[in-house]
């Protein structure tokens, strides 16, 4: 059966506000008065809590890895309590998802996120059981844009590796679907906004109410 597979932060959802959050928690730990911007500094969210603490300290002045090591589980711990704040799902997504299953299409998520925050976010924006499948970056000992993190997330879908689509927001998504030989769909409205038109995606996506049939054009 064909299968569409998703990307998570920047994709399904804008989640950058609770991330810059828990970013900005360990900052005000850590006694720094630099904080992230939720709005400026939202494309940084969406490449993980490592990205978030080393971009805050080089802009303090104390970039240090080993204090983003012993920061990274407080970020986990804060972001993990306050999940789903100010995240919100980019609108049609439900839609979107209804009609691709009416349509006969298996659904998974390919996350970079750790596997169980992606579980409690999905669950807590009420989409979880859209999907058949959820990897995260620690489900494998392998993560995006490795091919096997997609391919395996197709395998426990039930579905063919021939037959499925990426639907994503950066250049690691699109350079997973590369890796992986399918086809892949970046929207223009996540974190990088007009800037996917030069990742060579298979297309692109500007609203959710238009993606059952732009996939069934690709597949």
């Amino acid at each position: 059966m064909k299968s569409v597979v998703f990307d998570l932060d920047g994709t399904l959802a804008d989640t950058s506000k609770d991330l810059i959050a828990a970013a900005n928690s360990c900052f005000e730990q850590l006694g720094l008065t630099i904080m992230l911007d939720p709005i400026n500094d939202a494309s940084v969210a969406f490449r993980g809590g490592r990205a978030m603490l080393r971009l805050g300290l080089e802009r303090a002045n104390c970039l240090d890895e080993s204090i983003i090591d012993e920061q990274y589980s407080f970020l986990l711990k804060h972001y993990e309590k306050n999940i789903n704040v100010e995240t919100f799902l980019y609108d049609g997504v439900c839609d979107a998802l209804n009609e691709l299953q009416k349509r006969g299409y298996l659904l998974g998520v390919c996350t970079n996120k750790p596997e169980f925050l992606a579980e409690k976010l999905l669950k807590s924006l009420g989409i979880r059981e859209y999907f058949l499948a959820l990897l995260g970056a620690d489900t494998l000992s392998v993560r995006k844009p490795n091919p096997m993190h997609l391919w395996t997330t197709i395998d426990r879908m039930g579905g063919d590796r021939k037959k499925a689509i990426l639907i994503g927001d950066t250049i690691t998504d699109s350079d997973t679907a590369k890796n992986a030989n399918l086809p892949c769909i970046l929207v223009s409205f996540g974190p990088k906004g007009s800037e996917v038109k030069n990742m060579k995606a298979s297309a692109l996506l500007n609203t959710y109410f238009d993606l059952p049939d732009l996939i069934d054009t690709i597949l």
